[in-house]
């Protein structure tokens, strides 16, 4: 049966409200209003007291972004949104015929190995491979995309902890009915399909355009594979991947996105504005 009628409230609240973070599938930060150029400050004399921003302060703010996503959707977010709802109610309507295919059996499976540790083994290979690659090269861009696959797949996880709490859906190998919502499960969704998407797409859309290819399919590769080794070994429904895909998916591109200036190149022309004009700049990074 289901909860008491406040607690089942409260989390059908919760699972609405987290469920929105997982459809940003293409959510950016807007457009800033264009606003007159303010006066240039006096001329500043580098010193000892220049610092780069702190690493904790520029995470509590891609934290709260990515919290308050919703606030700023356009049009489009809430199309993605609902196509992301749609995929899902799709693969819940085959989320019986998935896992027959699979088991090979109608009834709960007690006390099943759902080979958690061993499904995370590509995932942290790729994070731990990239990182290996760029300190070996020493590179900067490398470690970037090392934190962002660390900050996607933070996030996305924390999210997809708030879900399974929410939803207490009951996993394929507690009972075969894949109806059992606000239980004591932690079915939906899958967390190794969202750390996998999130990492996956990171790796994905990252760096130059040369290897996209090979690229895109690594890291999309990581993530349908994973998903489908979920299914493979009773952990998940199928709905349970697809949801922890479009919640994977999405938040490695709200990272991206919000990283957008330090993924560019390392050459870059500025137009800056000065006491009585304009100065062009140009910047290159060494490496």
């Amino acid at each position: 049966m289901f909860a008491t009628a406040p607690r089942c409230r409260i989390r059908i609240a919760l699972l609405l409200g987290a469920l929105s973070l997982g459809a940003i599938a293409r959510a950016q930060e807007p457009a800033a209003t264009p606003t007159p150029l303010p006066d240039p400050p006096p001329p500043h004399v580098p010193g000892e007291d220049d610092q780069p921003p702190p690493a904790g302060s520029a995470l509590l703010s891609d934290i709260k972004a990515y919290y308050t996503a919703p606030l700023r959707w356009d049009l489009g977010d809430w199309a993605w949104f609902g196509g992301s709802l749609a995929a899902i109610g799709v693969a819940h309507h085959y989320d019986t015929q998935v896992r027959t295919h699979f088991i090979k059996r109608y009834g709960p499976t007690d006390g099943a190995n759902s080979h958690d540790l061993g499904d995370a083994v590509p995932m942290i290979a790729v994070l731990g491979g990239t990182w290996a690659y760029a300190t070996l090269t020493d590179s900067t861009p490398g470690h970037r995309e090392v934190w962002n696959m660390v900050e996607a797949a933070g996030l996305s996880a924390v999210t997809t902890e708030a879900l399974k709490y929410a939803a207490g859906r009951q996993t394929p190998y507690q009972s075969s009915d894949p109806n059992e919502w606000f239980k004591s499960g932690h079915s939906f969704p899958s967390l190794h399909s969202s750390a996998a998407f999130a990492i996956g797409t990171v790796l994905a859309e990252s760096g130059s355009d040369e290897y996209r290819w090979l690229r895109r399919l690594l890291g999309y590769g990581l993530g349908f594979a994973t998903s489908y080794q979920r299914l493979r070994h009773n952990a998940h429904w199928l709905s349970d991947t697809v949801a922890g895909a479009a919640l994977g998916t999405a938040t490695a591109r709200f990272t991206l996105n919000r990283h957008a200036s330090e993924e560019t190149s390392d050459n870059s022309l500025a137009l800056l504005p000065v006491a009585g004009g304009a100065m062009l700049t140009y910047r290159h990074t060494f490496n």
